[in-house]
């Protein structure tokens, strides 16, 4: 069987990270794939980039005219998906037996390319683009549109102008006639996607993100605090960079809130953030802060995951965060909030804790209660990754999307043989 796996780049962002590492595990399998970015920084050589400067110069101004588009008064993460690409025509003349979409936003391609594909398709979803207007993360209430469609009468009341998230559906419901097996990371997206207006008819399987559970392992805690330069005798609470402020889907104002209450309860604590180095006017919460900067290389991850005692994720919408099931792989508990993907992640006082949603006197509560006894932590760390290894692992989540490789290909072979009987 021969795969190609699209995604827009290969080695920056979470979903470039889980389909580069699924590509990488399935080679290994009996299966041959090819994986193809538009955005490449890895040299591996079986990754296929933009070949020449000026379709690299073009790749590049793609997103910008997408996002002017639909910039008037839109959120900042949103995709109309408007360009024409050249990828249904490289897909549909070779002789790979399988397309694999991931994250193919930030225009590498347009809806309308998606529905052009004449291959069997799998697609890992990776948030809710798929199935919504425009929005990457939206509310997902009972009523939300893309539960029920977008329509006039459902239309916001603060919603000004162009209808542009009604478009953009009506678009995906026009071009995607026939299904697609949709694979989800978290339980979560899958009923989501299940209940959505647009793919409730369509096959959805679930499957985690694969990780290398021998590079992400727990390693000693002392060596590796040494090798980072981080102390010895405190409490280390990790979480991911701040980043922009504004982006209130990551929580970032919800865990300064726990984080100064922590502070007041717990005196040899200090906060550990990777993604990001030392702004020039740090956030003053009450306890010391060592700022890692931008890891990229995996060991020094892990090696940072095993140099702390307890990793806080405290978005309000995700699916699956791979620095959460990171962490755990490594033997270090994780603290979130019970929404969305995180109780796929997190198992409440068995591998970490779920907070009440939203909560910050119950987040700053549960990484206490993480921290606060010896033997606890042992055990939620020694759970936490018998877990991982259990779920995560290279050949357990390879087997399963080979599986359902195998379903789409013959799903498509009886729908062109019922299409030939007409």
């Amino acid at each position: 069987m021969k795969v190609l796996t699209l995604n827009y780049a290969d080695n920056t962002g979470g979903a470039a990270k889980a389909a580069y590492r699924l590509h990488k595990e399935i080679n290994s399998q009996s299966t041959i794939s090819t994986m193809a970015v538009v955005q490449k920084t890895s040299g591996d050589p079986q990754i296929i980039g933009v070949e020449t400067k000026l379709k690299r110069t073009l790749a590049l101004w793609r997103p910008a005219v997408g996002y002017l588009a639909f910039s008037w008064g839109r959120p900042r993460y949103c995709s109309g998906a408007i360009l024409k690409s050249s990828w249904p025509h490289y897909v549909n003349n070779s002789d790979f037996d399988l397309l694999h979409l991931h994250w193919v936003n930030r225009e590498m391609m347009s809806i309308e390319d998606i529905g052009r594909f004449s291959k069997p398709i799998v697609w890992t979803l990776h948030d809710m683009w798929a199935f919504s207007g425009t929005e990457h993360y939206i509310d997902d209430e009972l009523t939300a549109r893309w539960r029920t469609g977008y329509f006039a009468h459902n239309r916001p009341s603060n919603h000004r102008g162009l209808d542009v998230d009604s478009w953009v559906w009506h678009r995906k419901r026009r071009a995607w006639q026939q299904p697609i097996h949709i694979v989800t990371p978290s339980q979560w997206l899958a009923d989501c996607a299940r209940t959505s207006c647009l793919m409730r008819d369509w096959p959805i399987h679930t499957i985690p993100n694969t990780l290398d559970t021998e590079k992400f392992s727990p390693q000693d805690k002392t060596m590796a605090r040494k090798k980072l330069g981080l102390p010895e005798d405190k409490h280390l609470v990790l979480f991911g960079s701040p980043g922009d402020e504004q982006n209130l889907r990551k929580g970032w104002d919800i865990l300064k809130l726990a984080l100064a209450q922590l502070s007041t309860r717990i005196t040899n604590v200090a906060g550990v953030i990777f993604g990001q180095s030392k702004p020039v006017d740090p956030p003053q919460l009450g306890l010391p802060l060592y700022w890692m900067g931008r890891l990229n290389d995996e060991v020094t991850v892990a090696l940072l995951y095993s140099a702390v005692d307890v990793v806080v994720v405290p978005s309000r919408q995700d699916n699956l965060p791979q620095t959460g099931t990171e962490a755990q792989t490594c033997g270090c508990p994780v603290v979130a909030f019970n929404t969305c993907g995180l109780p796929s992640v997190v198992i409440h006082q068995e591998t970490g804790y779920l907070a009440k949603c939203f909560d910050s006197d119950d987040l700053a509560k549960g990484i206490e209660w993480v921290l606060a006894d010896t033997e606890r932590h042992a055990r939620l760390s020694h759970q936490a990754r018998e877990r991982a290894v259990q779920l995560w692992s290279p050949d357990v989540v390879s087997k399963q999307y080979i599986n359902v490789y195998e379903q789409a290909i013959t799903d498509y072979k009886q729908r062109v043989y019922r299409a030939d009987l007409q």
